[in-house]
């Protein structure tokens, strides 16, 4: 009876990691193809260039944690090398640590973007969006260099022998940790995910504030009208609710894990799956909820149902 348990979840399992990374590849890639299609040869808004940025990093998480993992989960286990591991695990922290201050970046310019037309943010704001390609580009290389790390550690640890055991991530392995390592990722890395998300979690919580004031001061032009329907700032606030939510909820669960499989020698199965599993939440679910906040799935099927009746006519 305990093996046909273990049986029947280790096949959830591997049902959660190919859904998830299916739906993850999907949903980023059709942003992606959305603003191909709606923009083509022109220039792409601030925050739809913004948020191409975020499906770059998410999609990088995807590619290198869920189809690993899932492929891992389905019984090909320990098939690259320490050198492609180690490869693997510095593109996802990459693209964590790009999809973390990006997220940041989008909540923070989307505060400065809604408020107030006489505050002191209004000049700034056309200065903001000159720089923001440059500053996406400055937050990728400062990111890539960090994480290089992960390259020369094993240079390091062969002149050293202040090391642990192997890590097994499942499709492959890598040689020990040091403590001078882990600590200059905490201070590089780790520190400066906090400080973002609790940059994030203000800009938002500005945002509401923002828009609530402003509802408040409009709420009797719409009782004049006497119009029953949601009012826009009332839905601009719950898709930053939601997002930003989201992101947090999923991305706290997931250090709160980690931190826990770090702690312990023998992390138990169920608790380095669920880890891997919440981890790859955010990147596979974020997406879809762009789609919802600017009607894309509306967009692409338009514009999928124009091609497929030009097919037809030719």
């Amino acid at each position: 009876m305990p093996s046909n348990k273990m049986y029947f979840w280790t096949l959830i399992i591997k049902l959660i990691f190919l859904s998830l990374t299916t739906t993850g590849i999907l949903g980023n890639f059709s942003v992606f193809y959305y603003y191909l299609i709606c923009y083509g040869d022109c220039k792409l808004k601030t925050v739809d260039f913004i948020h191409v940025h975020l499906m770059a990093g998410n999609t990088l998480i995807i590619l290198s944690k869920g189809v690993p993992h899932t492929m891992a989960a389905f019984g090909l286990k320990q098939f690259l090398n320490d050198i492609q591991c180690r490869l693997l695990l510095y593109i996802e922290r990459v693209g964590r640590s790009m999809s973390i201050v990006i997220t940041c970046f989008l909540s923070v310019f989307q505060a400065v973007t809604i408020s107030q037309k006489e505050s002191c943010c209004k000049d700034q704001k056309v200065k903001a969006a000159k720089y923001i390609g440059c500053t996406l580009s400055l937050l990728w290389v400062s990111y890539i260099l960090i994480h290089f790390i992960l390259f020369v550690n094993p240079l390091i640890k062969s002149y050293s022998n202040n090391v642990t055991g192997k890590q097994d991530f499942g499709h492959c392995s890598t040689e020990g940790r040091d403590g001078i390592n882990d600590s200059l990722y905490v201070a590089l890395v780790v520190c400066p995910e906090i400080c973002f998300s609790l940059l994030m979690a203000w800009s938002s919580g500005s945002m509401i504030v923002i828009l609530y004031r402003h509802k408040q001061r409009v709420q009797h032009i719409r009782r004049t009208c006497g119009s029953s329907r949601t009012s826009p700032e009332s839905k601009a606030t719950q898709n930053i609710l939601v997002l930003v939510s989201t992101f947090l909820a999923f991305y706290t669960v997931s250090a709160i894990l980690q931190g826990c499989v770090a702690l312990f020698s023998n992390p138990s199965w169920w608790l380095v799956n669920i880890k891997h599993i919440i981890s790859l939440c955010f990147p596979c679910f974020g997406p879809f909820v762009l789609m919802n906040h600017y009607s894309m799935l509306q967009r692409l099927s338009l514009v999928w149902m124009r091609n497929i009746n030009s097919l037809i006519l030719k």
